[in-house]
Parts: structure tokens; sequence; C-alpha cells
């Protein structure tokens, strides 16, 4: 029972950081856009593609520890594809020019790879 309780927590604790993570990404995304309208120089810091590329990064890192343990936990590819799916489309956001499309596609893509990681950690209980 220990032990089952232990990997629970385990498995919590790193789709919860990519839950987290991808709160952060769609928070950034979303102040970025209003500090960007509010002050421009303000936004253009946030607005740096280096942030973006960190920030991708970080997911691949993460989402693939939480979702490939999962898959070896539980046994179900699904949450594993979904969370894939969405780091590609934020991967592809890369691809675009900053703007609108970006912002749209990115919080696209990281509601798409926190539902993964939310599927992971229900299919882990």
């Amino acid at each position: 029972m220990t032990a089952l309780i232990a990997s629970g927590w385990r498995t919590w604790r790193w789709d919860g950081l990519g839950i987290g993570l991808a709160g952060l990404c769609l928070v950034h995304c979303l102040a970025t856009s209003v500090i960007l309208a509010l002050v421009a120089s303000a936004g253009v810091l946030l607005f740096d593609p280096i942030v973006h590329e960190i920030g991708l990064g970080l997911a691949i890192i993460f989402g693939s520890l939480a979702l490939i343990k999962g898959v070896f936990q539980h046994g179900f590819i699904m949450p594993a594809a979904i969370g894939a799916l969405g780091i590609g489309v934020m991967a592809g956001a890369l691809t675009l020019p900053h703007g609108g499309g970006e912002i749209v596609y990115t919080i696209f893509g990281v509601s798409i790879l926190a539902l993964g990681h939310d599927l992971n950690l229900r299919a882990s209980r």
C-alpha cells in the first residue's frame, strides 16, 4: 500500500509539474499580449524568441519524462500520444511569425499537452 501511494506521488509530481509549466506558459502568452499592448519595451523582453525556445525545451523534457513514465506505469499510450501532439503543435508554433497566430497555436498546443498530463495522472490512480 505504501509503495502504491509513493508511486502515485511520484507520478503526480511529474505530471503536476508538467501541468504547472503548461499553466505558466499560458499565463506568459496572455501576459505578453497584454504587456505588449500596454508597454512596448517590456513586451519585447517577454516576446524574445529565446523565451519560447527555452519553454519548448522544458516542455519536451518534462513532458517526455512524465508521459513516458506513465506509459510504463499504467500501460496506456493515449496520454503520451495526446501530450506528444501538444508538444508538436507548440513546436510548430515556433515556425510562425511572432504575433497573434503564434500565440493562438502555442496556447492550443499547451492546452493539448496539459490534457495529456491530466489523462496520464488520471490513468495512474
